[in-house]
């Protein structure tokens, strides 16, 4: 459970946000690194931080699905049945927008963004008192690993954050499912906590779209190597290992090729081992490993996410 709304804590985190600094802020997914969504300037820091590209957009964090609409050109009905199952919660949808509703540097030029309205009261109540949308990409230098506890921000981006809120760690452990509704049939940009298959419950048919080649991305984390440890990642389906070197490994089911590595066993489910995948890599990357191996978990529509999670961090590009 998140720890109590500190209110003075709440206040601290407004005033700096609607003054342009940057606060790390929790989620039930990751922490994100928050500004002011309507402030270019502020936003841009987020991408000095973080060392951020361009083309890859910001997802702006909402209080309310009003607050929601002001930031659209179009709320088609089918945002509406998707908001009213999943939201708050774990579900970003990229939606048509305007120049003159959202800042081009927030949406990498784009017309259109994505928005969530996170499950976390403490998040909420900041949001609420700031008064203005947040753009909030997870509190991490690109392409490392997300961050789920405070320390974990701490750690990743030091002083160059402004301030940091302590909610706890993350529940949900992974980032926000993605869909485009920008087209008359929905696009899943980026699978996350809500599966493929709860979407079409709603939608009907969801077709998955991969990053284009050039230019902006729809959606963040499309990047092909995203979500990594400092520690070379090794994914492997047979339990075999590298022949040298201290290694450690993330056992799903199947036993290591070596007696001689530590071994840390994953949960069984999908939910649980994408609460637990990225604390334990934040784990194994201070470790002083030489590598770490993942046995990998099943391939199925439930591990969707996972499996991309862990694609996306042993990828070399």
């Amino acid at each position: 459970m998140p720890p109590p709304i500190n209110q003075d804590e709440v206040e601290r985190a407004a005033r700096l946000l609607r003054a342009g600094k940057l606060v790390a802020i929790p989620t039930e997914t990751v922490y994100g690194l928050g500004a002011n969504a309507l402030d270019p300037e502020a936003v841009a820091r987020i991408f000095a931080v973080k060392g951020r590209p361009a083309t890859s957009p910001l997802i702006v964090h909402v209080v309310s699905i009003e607050m929601a609409k002001t930031l659209v050109a179009h709320w088609p009905d089918s945002a509406d049945q998707l908001v009213r199952k999943f939201w708050p919660g774990a579900l970003t949808l990229v939606l048509p927008t305007t120049a003159d509703r959202i800042p081009k540097i927030v949406t990498a030029g784009l017309d259109s963004v994505g928005l969530r309205m996170p499950a976390h009261p403490v998040t909420l109540a900041i949001i609420r008192a700031a008064g203005v949308p947040l753009a909030a990409p997870s509190a991490n230098r690109f392409t490392q690993l997300s961050p789920t506890t405070a320390e974990h921000v701490r750690r990743g981006l030091g002083s160059d954050v402004d301030y940091v809120v302590d909610g706890g760690p993350c529940q949900i452990g992974i980032e926000s499912t993605v869909v485009s509704l920008v087209e008359s049939r929905p696009k899943l940009l980026r699978p996350g906590a809500i599966s493929r298959r709860e979407l079409e419950a709603v939608l009907g048919p969801v077709s998955i779209v991969a990053a284009t080649a050039s230019g902006a991305h729809p959606a963040p984390g499309m990047h092909p190597r995203h979500y990594s440890p400092r520690t070379t990642l090794i994914l492997t389906s047979d339990g075999a290992l590298p022949r040298d070197g201290l290694g450690i490994y993330l056992q799903y089911e199947r036993q290591p090729g070596r007696q001689d590595v530590e071994v840390r066993r994953m949960p069984a489910s999908a939910s649980g081992y994408a609460a637990a995948l990225y604390d334990e890599l934040h784990a194994a990357d201070d470790g002083g490993y030489d590598w770490i191996a993942v046995d990998l978990p099943p391939i199925s529509p439930d591990w969707e996410a996972v499996q991309d999670r862990l694609r996306r961090a042993a990828s070399k590009r």
